[in-house]
């Protein structure tokens, strides 16, 4: 009886065949794809980068590559049989060890014992992943055949912890660091995976997988592959959602309608409706600060004054996050915090109100009132109603009107000076007070 195929995950699957195919790394493609073209091909390569970036991945192209029997454009012709052994995995010439189970002084020494055998193909490669994993000793026993291989060794060394690595062994190998994939270009490729399968899947629920693996391509097709094995259906971005315990985009449309009309019982609800649902509090900030940087991009939701406030209180709670966590009444008192800061005054304001106050006292217009001959003139300004805003107010009503020192000197001074020195005395001291309330918050 046949027995039906057995199924492949989409990250091996869909892993690319071809240097065409690597999905964000056109740099370091482009400078492999030459040394196979001058056939200047290094004896020692180091790929570096985040999780999921694609460092075994162009190490098993290039090392398929080099091996090739046709190669075309400098392209893998994937017909020979070193090709199809590599990509099938049971390749003699291709040794992939692991680094973090093999990496004793006496797994290396037994490298250096077989590299005197000659390879079935063109070279023999040594595929060492996390190779920051290997002890001293062993890195040790390592350089000697590292830096004088034979002509048909090649060493090829996947980490994500580049710092790891002792210099000896960096300073013999060509470094290739890879990136962080962007979000576009991982929609991009779950959009051919799903046509490929010919499945139906909402464009915004690409966008919350992209966001979700944070620049990991193989975070993001493995979320693909967990989201089409429980829906048989559409998959659309509120399913996702519910799967992945991300709190759906409704509430932040409603958080924004609560902030601008600074409904505090919203704050108080939906904390207790998100520790209700089971959802990560933590994960739930980090949407928080998506969503209000979406805004600050895009200039909308708020004013630009009032989501720099908020994108700065929301970092300072995420960053405290991991070491202390967030319980009901953390998360409480942050909803709180976004709704009231409708209310906040900003320094921007408070600096514009007292140079508004500041202008009106300087042009207010003086007047002459003529008195008898025994009285000097006497000039004094109109009556006139100026506007100070409440903050302003309370530091303006707070300065003593006048030192003794001026007092005493007023016989001797004009009242026209002594009026002038009032106001600018009010207004110096309104601004050391706002300097130091600026501080203080």
């Amino acid at each position: 009886m046949t027995q039906p195929p057995r199924y492949q995950i989409i990250p091996r699957k869909y892993r690319p065949q071809k240097f065409d195919a690597v999905v964000g790394q056109e740099a370091i493609v482009t400078t492999l794809q030459n040394a196979l073209r001058f056939k200047r091909v290094s004896h020692a390569y180091l790929f570096s980068g985040p999780r999921g970036s694609g460092k075994t991945t162009l190490a098993r192209l290039f090392a398929k590559a080099i091996n090739c029997h046709a190669l075309t454009d400098q392209e893998p012709c994937e017909k020979c049989p070193s090709c199809l052994e590599i990509k099938a995995g049971r390749s003699l010439d291709l040794i992939e060890i692991d680094g973090a189970s093999n990496r004793g002084i006496d797994d290396i020494r037994t490298i250096n014992e077989n590299v005197q055998y000659a390879p079935s193909s063109n070279y023999k490669i040594y595929l060492i992943d996390e190779v920051h994993m290997l002890t001293k000793e062993a890195f040790n026993a390592l350089l000697k055949t590292l830096e004088e291989p034979p002509s048909h060794i090649k060493f090829f060394f996947a980490t994500t912890e580049a710092h790891k690595v002792p210099a000896t062994i960096l300073s013999r190998c060509q470094r290739f660091d890879l990136r962080l994939i962007p979000e576009a270009l991982i929609v991009s490729k779950l959009h051919y995976i799903v046509q490929d399968m010919k499945r139906d899947v909402e464009e915004e629920a690409f966008k919350l997988i992209a966001e979700k693996a944070e620049g990991s391509l193989r975070d993001a097709e493995s979320l693909l592959d967990q989201i089409l094995c429980c829906s048989e259906g559409r998959v659309d971005a509120t399913s996702i959602s519910m799967r992945l315990g991300l709190v759906p985009r409704i509430f932040f449309e409603k958080l924004d309608v609560a902030i601008n009309g600074c409904d505090l019982r919203f704050a108080l609800e939906s904390a207790q409706d998100l520790f209700e649902s089971g959802k990560d509090p933590a994960l739930f900030l980090e949407r928080l600060v998506i969503h209000f940087r979406t805004h600050l991009l895009n200039k909308t939701g708020h004013p630009e004054a009032r989501l720099v406030y908020i994108l700065d209180y929301l970092t300072g709670w995420l960053l405290q996050s991991g070491k202390m966590g967030l319980k009901r009444i953390a998360l409480e008192m942050i909803l709180l915090h976004l709704v009231r800061s409708r209310d906040r005054v900003t320094i921007d304001s408070l600096v514009m109100h007292l140079s508004e106050l500041e202008k009106k006292l300087q042009e207010a217009p003086l007047q002459v009132e003529k008195k008898t001959e025994e009285q000097a003139p006497v000039l004094t300004k109109p009556a006139e109603t100026i506007v100070v805003p409440p903050a302003v107010e309370k530091i303006v009503t707070a300065v003593p009107l006048s030192p003794p020192a001026q007092q005493t000197a007023a016989t001797t001074t004009p009242p026209t000076k002594i009026t002038v020195q009032r106001h600018e005395t009010i207004l110096r001291f309104a601004a050391v007070e706002l300097e130091g309330t600026i501080k203080r918050s």
